[in-house]
């Protein structure tokens, strides 16, 4: 399994955590920015997250911003995408599994002001 990974400039901390978590188990990812503390539109970022993950050349996306709802709708407006929120570490795996029921959640989104 490869993961696309993107986050706003306000997530770049939270995105390194999970680099260096993903680094660690081994699992393949791409970084598709942000890569510094320059502003940007979180839009810009979960489109291309999004599009990388909805072109099957990678099966999963994780996308870290502000709250996590802004790149939610961004991703959500891609065909062949189903993005899920999450604010809480206790509840991820049930999330995951919920969400991914019946309409699989291809991209994980954090909100970094939840933490």
């Amino acid at each position: 399994m490869k993961i696309a990974l993107g986050s706003d400039h306000r997530g770049r901390t939270v995105k390194a955590e999970v680099i260096s978590l993903l680094k660690g188990i081994k699992i393949p990812f791409n970084d598709f920015g942000s890569y510094d503390q320059e502003p940007v539109d979180y839009p810009d970022i979960a489109r291309l997250v999004g599009e990388a993950v909805a072109s099957g050349e990678y099966q999963r996306g994780i996308l870290v911003c502000g709250t996590g709802i802004g790149v939610c709708i961004a991703a959500n407006k891609i065909k062949g995408i189903r993005a899920a929120t999450c604010y809480q570490d206790s509840t991820l795996e049930r999330d995951i599994v919920v969400k991914r029921g019946v309409r699989t959640a291809l991209l994980l989104l954090v909100g970094l002001f939840w933490r």
